[in-house]
């Protein structure tokens, strides 16, 4: 597919106080096919205690003397937000001039062709009703010898680089007005849970105030509303915030370690009928699996003893 550069989606990084994480992010996407004639927009969170304000600070020092784009601008919140809320309205207020949306956060190197892939996906999917999102990343997947696309499908919207559109952004429902009715329906329950044994623990806690995630409340309108999520076989995007300071993923790098791509394609074949393959899905839901976290749980926990010893 050639693509016009005329018509590239933006691309959205939210960043906070890590900024030598946001470095090596910018310097992957700088990297990246189309990036050059791509709009960049960064939103830079506001302080939440006073210990980050050098941090953010040289954070925005650095978005400042950011170059080699086509057109970039920056959003530089006075308040802290928090992420979920930074996403939510950073992306919906981007929707209101674009069709469309790439979307990164400060601890993700994306590969040489994930704005080619990310392009290309948005516009083979957006006429089909079905697809909601575009994912950049994929656990590891060994796909059937014969199996011949660039992509699977699955119910589970990744928020490791992605992309979307505005009429599928602006329909979700993010205070879950449902909730309570879903709760109590054990059978939606178990088929929720059938994209990951974490989900309906997540909302759970989303809904309790325990944690603050955009992420999963986006999962659940794709549930509620049968949707696909168009995922890479292999991953345009690696997570480089596995650190002390990540909000979510502090001591899961070994879990989510993926087969990442490596190599030079340009063009890629889409498999445009959603469609839940089995055997992709097993490998999909393999990292979430109850076995899975809990063993991370006890590596994490035995790494602090070992730490504090």
């Amino acid at each position: 597919m050639n693509l016009n550069t005329e018509k590239l989606s933006p691309i959205v990084i939210f960043a906070y106080n890590r900024l030598d994480l946001i470095e090596n992010t910018i310097e992957a996407l700088k990297k990246c096919d189309l990036a050059a004639d791509s709009d960049l927009i960064i939103y830079s969170d506001g302080v939440k205690n006073e210990n980050d304000i050098s941090k953010i600070n040289a954070v925005r020092s650095f978005i400042s003397t950011i170059s080699g784009f086509k057109k970039i601008s920056w959003n530089f919140s006075t308040k802290n937000k928090g992420l979920a809320k930074s996403i939510i309205e950073g992306v919906t207020e981007v929707l209101s001039h674009y069709n469309s949306v790439i979307v990164l956060e400060d601890d993700l190197a994306p590969t040489k062709n994930f704005l080619q892939y990310t392009n290309q996906a948005l516009i083979q999917y957006e006429n089909i009703p079905e697809v909601m999102s575009i994912a950049g990343y994929t656990p590891t997947i060994k796909p059937p010898s014969n199996y011949n696309y660039d992509n699977y499908f699955t119910q589970r919207a990744s928020s490791w680089g992605w992309a979307t559109w505005k009429n599928k952004w602006e329909n979700i429902d993010w205070e879950i007005s449902d909730y309570e009715s879903f709760i109590s329906n054990k059978k939606e329950r178990k088929k929720f849970n059938q994209m990951g044994s974490d989900m309906v623990s997540l909302l759970k806690k989303q809904q309790k105030g325990t944690i603050n995630s955009w992420a999963i409340r986006w999962c659940y309108h794709q549930f509620k509303n049968n949707l696909y999520t168009v995922t890479p076989v292999s991953s345009k995007v690696k997570n480089i915030g596995f650190t002390d300071e990540a909000t979510h993923t502090k001591g899961a790098k070994n879990r989510f370690k993926t087969n990442i791509d490596k190599g030079n394609k340009t063009k890629f074949k889409f498999l445009l009928t959603p469609v839940l393959d089995p055997i992709f899905i097993k490998q999909f839901t393999a990292i979430n699996s109850i076995k899975e976290r809990t063993l991370n749980k006890i590596n994490v926990t035995l790494k602090t003893l070992i730490n504090k010893i």
